[in-house]
């Protein structure tokens, strides 16, 4: 198994918004999978990030989120990405790609 890394600091938010872009309403717990899966295992999203990045995005209204059930018959939020939020998606990868590029002009340059 691939070692786990810290995620980025200023990414959590863009990932979890390009996650529900793919697959639409998600629970915490099918989010921070999602994100792992999606990474081969190397990021992993803690609860104590994870919740109060996800209550942030509704206040800011990048989500909604409505209470169902899980397959196991368990109560959970689930949550859905709106049009700000996804509007902010795109300006959130428009952003790290710059960053992602600037970084790389420094660790490898011409």
């Amino acid at each position: 198994m691939p070692a786990r890394d810290e995620i980025p600091p200023g990414t959590l938010d863009m990932l979890i918004l390009r996650t529900l872009a793919t697959r639409t309403d998600q629970h915490g717990f099918e989010i921070a999978e999602s994100i792992r899966h999606g990474s081969d295992d190397v990021l992993q999203v803690e609860e104590g990030s994870l919740y109060p990045a996800l209550q942030r995005m509704l206040m800011k209204g990048w989500l909604v989120g409505e209470w169902g059930r899980t397959a196991e018959n368990r109560r959970a939020r689930y949550y859905r990405l709106t049009a700000a939020g996804r509007k902010q998606l795109l300006h959130e990868v428009d952003a790290y790609r710059r960053v992602a590029g600037a970084i790389a002009l420094i660790l490898w340059p011409a």
